[in-house]
C-alpha cells in the first residue's frame, strides 16, 4: 500500500474502499468484509449512506487490529451546528462500534458548518478523531474555513476523475496543507471514460484495465481515492495497481482528457443542489 501524510502527521492509505449506495440488507457488511480480506484498510462511509451499522458489523467480525484500519464517516448537513455535531458524532461512533474515528468529514458545505467545525476541533483535541476535514467544499468556502478557524481541514473530498481532474482546486488546497481525496474516481462507470481511446491504449500498454490505469494515475498524483465495487473480482482488480508505473508521457495524456465537468451535474455551488439534498433526512 502507498500512503499520504496529512498535515498533522497522520498516515492515510491512498487507496480505500467506498460504500456509497450500498443499501440492500447485508450488502455493505459483505462488501466491507470482502474488501478487508482483499487488503483494503481505508473504509469510507457516511451517516447518510445509511450503512454505518453494517460497516461496523464487518469491522467487528474482522481480526485486523484496529490500528491498521482507517475509518471515515461524514456529518450530514441537517446535523450541522455545534451541539448537533457532537450528538451526530456519538451516534455514528456507536453505529460503527468504534472508540474513535480516523477521519470525520463535514459532508456538504451547507447549514451551520462553522458550528460543526468548532465541535470537530474539540473532538479532535480530545483524541476522539485522528483527522478532520470536509467534503464537497469549493476553493472559496474551503479558504474561508481555513482562514477563520484554529485548525485547517486536513482533507477535502471532491468528485475527481479523468473528466474532472480538479487541478485548480488542488492547488488551492496545497497552499493550506489540505489533502485532496477523490470520490467517484472511476466516474461512476461512465461509458465515455471506459471507452476512451487514450485510456484504452495505455491500458493495453501495461496489460491492465482502464480502471486500473485510472487508479494508478491517482496514486501518482498523490491523491487518496475510494473506488466502490460490489464484486470481489472487481475489488481485487482495483487493488492490483502497485506493480506498475505510468510514464510521464502517459500521465500527460491523461491530463489532457480533463473537461472540468461533473458526471451527472453534481455542483455544490448550485442552489438547486440544496433542494435535492434536502429531500434526504
Amino acid at each position: 500500500m502507498e500512503y499520504v501524510t496529512l498535515s498533522n502527521g497522520v498516515k492515510m492509505p491512498k487507496l480505500g474502499f467506498g460504500v456509497f449506495l450500498m443499501n440492500e440488507p447485508g450488502e455493505a457488511e459483505q462488501a466491507v468484509t470482502n474488501a478487508l480480506k482483499t487488503g483494503y484498510r481505508l473504509i469510507d462511509t457516511a451517516s447518510r449512506y445509511y450503512n454505518e451499522e453494517e460497516v461496523g458489523a464487518a469491522l467487528k467480525k474482522s481480526s485486523i487490529p484496529r490500528e491498521e484500519l482507517f475509518i471515515t464517516t461524514k456529518l450530514w448537513f441537517k446535523d450541522a451546528g455545534y451541539e448537533n455535531t457532537k450528538r451526530a458524532f456519538e451516534v455514528s461512533l456507536e453505529k460503527l462500534g468504534l472508540d474513535y474515528l480516523d477521519l470525520y468529514l463535514i459532508h456538504q458545505p451547507f447549514n451551520d458548518y462553522y458550528g460543526s467545525w468548532r465541535a470537530m476541533e474539540e473532538l479532535y483535541k480530545e483524541g476522539k478523531i485522528r483527522a478532520i476535514g470536509v467534503s464537497n467544499f469549493y476553493p472559496d468556502r474551503l479558504k474561508d474555513l481555513v482562514m477563520h478557524n484554529e485548525i485547517a481541514p486536513m482533507i477535502d473530498q471532491r468528485e475527481t476523475h479523468p473528466m474532472n481532474q480538479q487541478w485548480e482546486a488542488e492547488e488551492w488546497m496545497k497552499q493550506d496543507g489540505v489533502q485532496l481525496e477523490a470520490w467517484s474516481p472511476l466516474g461512476r462507470g461512465n461509458k465515455e471514460i471506459f471507452t476512451n481511446s487514450i485510456l484504452m491504449k495505455i491500458a493495453d500498454n501495461h496489460q491492465k484495465s482502464v480502471a486500473q490505469i485510472i487508479l494508478r494515475w491517482f496514486m501518482q498524483r498523490n491523491i487518496v481515492t475510494i473506488p466502490k465495487a460490489s464484486h470481489v473480482e472487481r475489488m481485487q482488480e482495483n487493488f492490483d495497481i502497485f506493480d506498475f508505473v505510468l510514464s510521464h508521457e502517459e500521465m500527460e495524456l491523461i491530463k489532457g482528457l480533463d473537461q472540468k465537468t461533473s458526471i451527472g451535474g453534481v455542483l455544490h455551488n448550485d442552489p438547486k443542489m440544496l433542494d435535492v439534498l434536502s429531500q434526504f433526512e
